[in-house]
Order: structure tokens, then sequence, then C-alpha cells
């Protein structure tokens, strides 16, 4: 039993919260890429993320597994950007600290995604058993590749935007 519930709908639970924030950061995105803060589902994204990361720390586990340092990894990222969201509102250079630490978020939860579609559907996981084969590292390098031009874009299309812009 995790936090009252068992291993099954503990893990149910976590996978509700990580498609929540993973729909929700790609709406956040979408505002960065736009020019908009689109604060609803900013709030959505941020805190469904952090939970996603802390409730990842509650499966057994005997030692520090990649799980666990992609978890504290995205925390800390994700500190960085409610600081820069919520305490300096976006002022100055922490505008764009926001737009970099949220889409790092972002794609840390898209890369566990990955990493999970890979061991969980047969057909993927056939393709790349050990994740060491070329297609999981294919996936992998084209998410990466459209996120590092995601960010680029919404750095320079979101610093445009006007601090007050919703």
């Amino acid at each position: 039993m995790i936090l009252g519930m068992t291993l099954s709908t503990f893990t149910l639970v976590h996978v509700v919260i990580s498609l929540t924030g993973i729909g929700s950061g790609l709406l956040v995105m979408y505002g960065l890429l736009i020019g908009k803060r689109l604060d609803g589902a900013t709030a959505t994204f941020l805190a469904s993320t952090v939970a996603t990361s802390v409730t990842g720390f509650g499966f057994p586990f005997d030692h520090l597994l990649p799980s666990h340092k992609v978890g504290i990894l995205s925390l800390l990222v994700l500190a960085v950007a409610i600081i820069a969201r919520y305490v300096f509102h976006l002022a100055a250079a922490w505008r764009g600290i926001y737009v970099v630490s949220a889409v790092v978020a972002l794609y840390l939860n898209v890369f566990v995604l990955v990493v999970q579609l890979f061991e969980k559907v047969p057909a993927l996981r056939a393709m790349a058993p050990t994740q060491k084969e070329p297609p999981f590292l294919l996936a992998q390098l084209v998410i990466l590749a459209l996120f590092v031009g995601f960010t680029i874009i919404a750095a320079k299309r979101f610093r445009m935007a006007p601090v007050g812009a919703a």
C-alpha cells in the first residue's frame, strides 16, 4: 500500500497526473510560442508536473534509479520556473529563465513518457528491448531536437509579449 492505495491504483494516479502535466505543458508551450502566458494552464502544468515528480518517489525502490535522478532534476528546474513566474513575475531576465525552465520541465516529462512507452508497448519494446537500440535513441533525439527548436522560438516570441498579457 502506498498512501493508502494499492500499487496499481497509485500507478494509475501517477499516470493521470503525468498526462495532465504533459497535456497542460503542451498548452503552455503553445502559449509561449504565440507570446501568451495562459495563466490557468501554467498553474495546472507547474502543479501537476511537481506532483508527477514527487509521486515518482512513492514507488518502492531500494537504490537510486535513473528515474529518481530525472525526478530530482525536474524538481530543481520546476523550482526555477515557479520562482521566475510567481516570485519575479517574469520581469527582465526572469522571462527567458522561465521559458527555458518550463520547456525543460515539459521535455523531461515527455522524455519519461517515451521511456515508458518503449517499456510498456509491446511493439515498441520489441524494437528496443534494452532502450539502447536505434529506434529508441532516434525517438529521443527527435524529441530533444523538437524541444530545443521550440525553446529557441518560444524564448524569442514570449519575450516580445507584454508582461501583463494573459
